[in-house]
């Protein structure tokens, strides 16, 4: 046995050959929960880590911690933590129940953002969620600061994925809790089930996670509250829709989002939850910011925001920069909101006026480089704000490019979302981005003649520069506008019934050329025949006229005629007469 795994402590309930970090989920990790530990662990106490977390977690317990010890059911997992570590972390291998029961200190800090999932053996008793948490608050000591992960099994990933229900989840739960009646399903029963172990004034994030990676926590509270277009609900939703491109879905999760925020029950259908029990409250929104965190609490008339420092970080034709973030954010809705509800509406004229304040608005914008999107610049009375989004470009910019990169941003999210518009169907891609960009005050390419059947039309050469800016920056974001990713069931139906059609309308095209090209056909059959015809008449007339030609009659009747030009005989005779006794003195001479 080696030294690495003599410094693993066991307790019941240890298992292998397994891996909870090298499995289908892996660990729980990123910058986002990262920075909500860091608020809320106290500076000192005796901390324990629950289950599988990555190291960067993992790092900021034993920063906060005097004394930190992990509990995976691994004896692998177990082994690699303690090469990762050493004497900084005490790692133990087993089992929750394992761990209650072996008489251990209590701990000062539980840290189970993975929640209780993974924390049994093959050893262990077949405990139902409730009991897994009676075990937990049996390892805490009186007043201890609890952080505390639970998997929503009503979230809209787990509802519009397209996958039947034996292919969500792996075999890393052991023994899975999804139909366990005990296992909470709402902020409210995991609060009450907490305050029923001791841990009571629990505060509740709703967390949006990719996979096991939180890109937002909102606050319970704040999450009920968030209406469609509001900061939150679009943190949540941008969130949703990064985890949308690893999860096959039966419909667009953006929709389903925003109809839950009007209904005030965003916070119900988010991944998860993270509570957080006797410590001081964190910030009301955290999210990720590229690489950095961005956190926001509720001000007056809007959102205090800040991000974490850090450089510039270029990423092809943009760079995030955090000192581009304003500290402060009006609470109202983003122009993508209001342009959606005026296409909708059919409102072409007040969709016109809303570009038209926008195109003005934009332009004032004087030295800025942060870019254009709609979905991120908030409506602030009679004007406009940006809102958190810190890209920028690299380069200088045009207004025109500016423009065209926020309208083709809006048009990928309009049109690929099948949203209801008044345009019609042959105005859609790049000439309906030119027209919106001039609604903005832009003018419109002078268009000229096509030289050729595939001669592109002047406005592609108007927005390739926008349509460049809006990959780049959909890029960046994790979420792909173009066709690369796998659509949801209900667009691809949609884009094949669109299909089914354009191959019926071009079957009817296809149909009528061939019936003219028969009809022509026929009537080129009829000419060449015709044709042929004239020809044989034609060669007939002029072997007549050969014949007539080589006749004496016609010699006589030509002889005749010539001599009927004559107007005077005798002069006529007089040359004649000339002439042959010419030839005669010729002959003699």
């Amino acid at each position: 046995m080696s030294d690495n795994q003599l410094a693993v402590d066991v307790v019941r309930g240890e298992m292998q050959p397994w891996s909870d970090y090298s499995g289908k989920r892996g660990a729980v990790q990123g910058p986002v929960l990262r920075a909500l530990l860091a608020d809320v662990l106290p500076d000192a106490g005796r901390a324990l880590i629950l289950g599988p977390h990555a190291a960067d977690l993992v790092e900021t317990v034993i920063a906060k911690a005097s004394d930190a010890t992990v509990l995976v059911r691994s004896v692998s997992d177990a082994t690699g933590l303690t090469e990762q570590f050493g004497d900084k972390l005490q790692v133990v291998a087993g089992a929750l129940d394992g761990l209650a029961d072996a008489g251990r200190p209590a701990f000062d800090v539980v840290v189970a953002a993975d929640g209780l999932d993974r924390v049994l053996g093959y050893d262990s008793n077949e405990l139902n969620w409730s009991q897994r948490l009676d075990a937990l608050a049996a390892v805490t000591a009186p007043g201890a600061v609890l952080v505390l992960g639970l998997e929503n099994e009503f979230s809209l990933t787990n509802l519009l994925d397209r996958r039947p229900a034996d292919e969500r989840h792996a075999d890393d739960e052991w023994r899975p809790l999804h139909d366990d009646p005990s296992r909470p399903v709402s902020t409210e029963q995991f609060k009450a089930e907490l305050a029923r172990v001791g841990f009571e004034d629990a505060a509740a994030y709703a967390a949006y996670s990719v996979e096991e990676t939180p890109y937002a926590l909102v606050s319970a509270e704040i999450a009920a509250a968030a209406r469609p277009g509001q900061l939150p609900a679009r943190l949540a939703v941008e969130a949703l829709e990064a985890s949308s491109v690893a999860v096959p879905l039966l419909a667009p999760i953006s929709e389903g989002a925003e109809s839950a925020a009007r209904a005030g029950l965003l916070g119900a259908t988010s991944s998860g939850w993270i509570a957080v029990a006797g410590a001081t409250a964190g910030h009301g929104v955290y999210a990720k910011a590229h690489t950095a965190v961005l956190t926001a609490d509720a001000a007056e008339g809007g959102w205090a925001v800040a991000v974490s420092a850090e450089a510039p970080v270029v990423d092809g034709l943009l760079q995030f920069d955090a000192a581009a973030v304003p500290a402060s954010v009006p609470g109202g809705v983003t122009a993508e909101t209001l342009l959606f509800r005026l296409a909708a509406a059919e409102d072409v004229p007040g969709f016109r006026d809303l570009a038209a304040r926008l195109g003005d608005w934009a332009r004032s914008q004087t030295g800025s480089r942060t870019l254009l999107r709609w979905d991120d610049v908030v409506v602030d009375g009679d004007s406009f704000a940006f809102g958190v989004s810190g890209w920028q470009t690299v380069a200088e910019e045009s207004d025109k490019d500016r423009l065209a990169a926020a309208w083709a941003r809006f048009h990928d999210r309009l049109i690929g979302a099948h949203r209801r518009h008044p345009w019609p169907p042959w105005m859609v891609g790049d000439d309906l981005v030119s027209a919106w960009v001039a609604m903005s005050g832009i003018d419109a390419p002078k268009q000229v003649p096509a030289t050729a059947v595939d001669t592109p039309s002047a406005s592609v050469a108007h927005v390739a520069r926008g349509k460049e800016l809006a990959a780049a920056l959909a890029g960046v974001l994790g979420i792909p506008s173009d066709a690369s990713q796998t659509p949801d069931v209900r667009t691809a139906l949609a884009e094949a019934e669109r299909a089914k059609k354009e191959s019926f309308e071009l079957a009817g095209q296809i149909f009528g050329l061939e019936r003219t090209l028969g009809f022509r056909d026929k009537a080129l059959k009829t000419r060449e025949t015709r044709i042929r015809e004239m020809r044989t008449q034609v060669q007939k007339a002029n072997a007549e006229r050969t014949r007539l030609r080589n006749s004496k009659a016609y010699t006589a009747v030509t002889l005749i005629r010539k001599a009927a030009q004559i107007r005077n005989p005798r002069k006529f005779a007089g040359k004649v007469k000339r002439k042959v006794n010419r030839q005669i003195r010729n002959k003699l001479g």
